[in-house]
């Protein structure tokens, strides 16, 4: 293949990925823990800017916008996880050792069963993301209960229900899980799964580039 199409093919495919990743996903949750603190979702803005969220809402397997009001997390930078929980922030904070750069919201009285669905909506109450759950109806797949479910690759972020490649926390593993004061395992606020930042993005793009003109040369030469 010519090298300079080859180049544009992979600059084009790179173009994709920032597209496709300009969105917030559902990156962990535990549904059953030991007190209030055990019971948490994650929500990471994987996409290239920052997300108000303002308007936005949580709601469980009834599927209702605006049950669970999101707004109170502010502006969520790229990269950045924030949290839903049942329990005050505060105790969070304390259980699980976070400080007040995690932006937490408390009190979600949507709780969570084994088998259920994690909603978020946007402020116009669209659909943004959709997690369906439950060990039994979904054989093969976690139980988050004292421990919290984190998908093994970014590709298991893409169905609406858990695939057998989540995993369950444990302390010390790639995604930094560690204990709570309670003996509940996850990784709360943190998401350690690559994802390139838009600085990345810019220099392989210019990379591609670099290799398409070096082509170029060649072939006058």
């Amino acid at each position: 293949m010519n090298p300079m199409f080859h180049a544009l093919g992979a600059a084009a495919l790179l173009s994709s990925a920032m597209a496709a990743q300009a969105k917030v996903e559902i990156t962990e949750w535990m549904y059953n823990g030991n007190g209030k603190t055990g019971e948490y979702i994650e929500f990471t803005n994987l996409g290239a800017s920052a997300v108000d969220f303002s308007g936005w809402s949580f709601d469980d397997d009834s599927r209702n916008p605006g049950v669970t009001s999101l707004s109170a997390l502010g502006l969520v930078a790229p990269g950045e996880s924030v949290l839903l929980v049942e329990s005050s922030a505060a105790d969070f904070r304390s259980v699980w050792g976070l400080g007040a750069n995690v932006k937490i919201v408390g009190g979600n009285l949507a709780n969570l069963g084994r088998a259920d669905e994690i909603n978020l909506f946007d402020g116009a109450g669209q659909l943004v993301d959709r997690l369906s759950y439950g060990d039994v109806a979904i054989p093969g797949t976690v139980r988050a209960q004292n421990r919290s479910g984190n998908p093994g690759s970014l590709a298991d972020l893409a169905p609406q229900a858990v695939s057998t490649g989540w995993v369950l926390a444990a302390e010390g593993d790639a995604f930094g899980s560690h204990a709570s004061s309670l003996g509940d395992v996850g990784n709360p606020g943190l998401f350690t799964l690559a994802v390139p930042e838009p600085s990345t993005y810019a220099l392989l793009l210019g990379g591609l580039g670099l290799v398409g003109a070096v082509a170029r040369r060649r072939r006058q030469a």
